[in-house]
C-alpha cells in the first residue's frame, strides 16, 4: 500500500507542476499567484504547499531527478573502476547526444519556452542556486567516497572544493548552450562545439583535480571552437 501511496503522491506532484508551468508560460511567473495555481489544479493552497514548499519549486520539480545525478554518476563509476571526471565527462557528452534538456542543448519549442522561463526569471535563477548547492554537497560525498574516504577533514575539504568546481563547470556549459540556442542557433550546428567545449572543460578540471584519468580527448582548433571556460 505504501508503494501505491507514493505513486499517487508522485502523480499529484507531476500534475501540480504541469499545471503551474503551463500558467507561468502563458502569463509569466510573477503574474501567477499560488492561489491561481491551486484553483487551476483543483486543490487547496495548503494541499499545494504540502507538495511544494515554495512557488519556485513547482518549476524546478522538472529537474528533481537531476539534483543528485552527478553524485550517482560518480558512485557508479567507483563501482566500475572508472575515474570520476572521465565518467562525468562521458555522461555530459551522452546527454548532449540525446539532446537532454538539462544540458541546454535542445531546441524543441516546448523545451525552449521552459528554458526561457527558467533562466529569464530572477526568482527561479535564485532558487536554482539552492538546487545546485544540494547537488554540490551530494557530489562532494561521492567524490570523498571515490577517494577512499581516508583523508579525514582535509579529504572532505578537497572533495567539497572539487565538487564546487565541477558543478560550476556543468552550470557554465549548460548556460552557454541555452544562451546560444535561445539566440537562434540550431542544435545540429552547435552540437560539435558543445561537445568540444565539454571535453576542454573536463580536460582542464583533470589538470587541477585528483579525480581524472584516461587519455586526453581530441579538441578542435581554437579558431573553430569557442572555449566557454575562458
Amino acid at each position: 500500500m505504501s508503494g501505491l501511496r507514493e505513486l499517487k503522491k508522485e502523480r499529484t506532484r507531476q500534475t501540480l507542476s504541469d499545471v503551474a508551468v503551463g500558467l507561468f508560460l502563458e502569463k509569466g511567473f510573477d503574474a501567477v499567484s499560488v492561489a491561481e495555481v491551486a484553483a487551476a489544479a483543483e486543490v487547496s493552497k495548503p494541499t499545494l504547499f504540502r507538495y511544494f514548499p515554495a512557488k519556485e519549486d513547482l518549476v524546478l520539480y522538472r529537474f528533481a531527478d537531476h539534483e543528485d545525478e552527478p553524485a550517482r554518476v560518480v558512485a557508479a563509476a567507483r563501482e566500475a573502476g572508472v575515474a570520476p571526471l572521465d565518467a562525468l565527462r562521458d555522461h555530459v557528452l551522452a546527454g548532449l547526444a540525446r539532446r537532454d534538456p538539462v544540458t541546454g542543448l535542445n531546441d524543441a519549442p516546448a523545451v525552449l519556452a521552459f528554458l526561457r522561463l527558467l533562466y529569464g526569471t530572477p526568482a527561479l535563477v535564485a532558487r536554482m542556486s539552492e538546487y545546485q548547492g544540494r547537488s554540490e554537497a551530494a557530489l562532494a560525498d561521492a567524490l570523498e567516497a571515490a577517494a577512499g574516504g581516508n583523508g579525514g577533514g582535509r579529504g572532505l575539504l578537497a572533495a567539497r572544493l572539487a565538487a564546487a568546481q565541477i558543478v560550476a563547470v556543468l552550470r557554465v556549459l549548460a548556460h552557454e548552450n541555452v544562451r546560444r540556442i535561445t539566440a537562434g542557433e540550431k542544435v545540429e550546428e552547435l552540437l560539435p562545439e558543445a561537445e568540444a567545449a565539454t571535453r576542454e572543460a573536463f580536460r582542464r578540471l583533470a589538470e587541477g583535480l585528483p579525480y581524472g584519468g584516461g587519455e586526453p580527448p581530441q579538441v578542435p582548433s581554437r579558431d573553430r571552437v569557442k572555449n566557454v571556460t575562458e
